[in-house]
């Protein structure tokens, strides 16, 4: 079905893999989740937005993105916090990309990056 799908289509774009979420959800959630950086989302809410029960949409996202939706918003919160190091405090980063407390998200950084928000800066300048 899938080979029949690509010769009508004239592309593989069209075809999903199987389990996994769709190019336009997958662009939905994304999107989403970048909207809504700066406070906690819950998994009902992006699995909504991708119309899938919460226990599929989990397993979809997982083998889309390659990571389960809470790690993936939490590295999209320290990426966008990486791009605003260079010109504010740490702690108005912090309160900017949604986490409620300084050591909290400099956890969450060192974790991610492997360096502190400081260091980061550090290697910045």
């Amino acid at each position: 079905m899938a080979h029949e799908l690509v010769r009508l289509n004239g592309s593989a774009a069209s075809v999903i893999a199987r389990g996994g979420l769709t190019g336009l959800q997958q662009k939905k959630v994304a999107d989403f989740i970048e909207e809504n950086l700066a406070r906690d989302v819950k998994l009902s809410e992006l699995a909504a937005v991708a119309e899938l029960s919460s226990y599929h949409f989990a397993r979809a996202f997982k083998q889309s993105f390659g990571v389960p939706p809470h790690r993936y918003h939490v590295g999209r919160r320290i990426e966008r916090a990486k791009e605003m190091l260079s010109s504010r405090s740490v702690t108005e980063v912090a309160m900017a990309v949604g986490f409620a407390e300084t050591s909290s998200f400099s956890a969450a950084f060192r974790r991610t990056t492997g360096r502190t928000p400081t260091e980061f800066r550090r290697g910045i300048a």
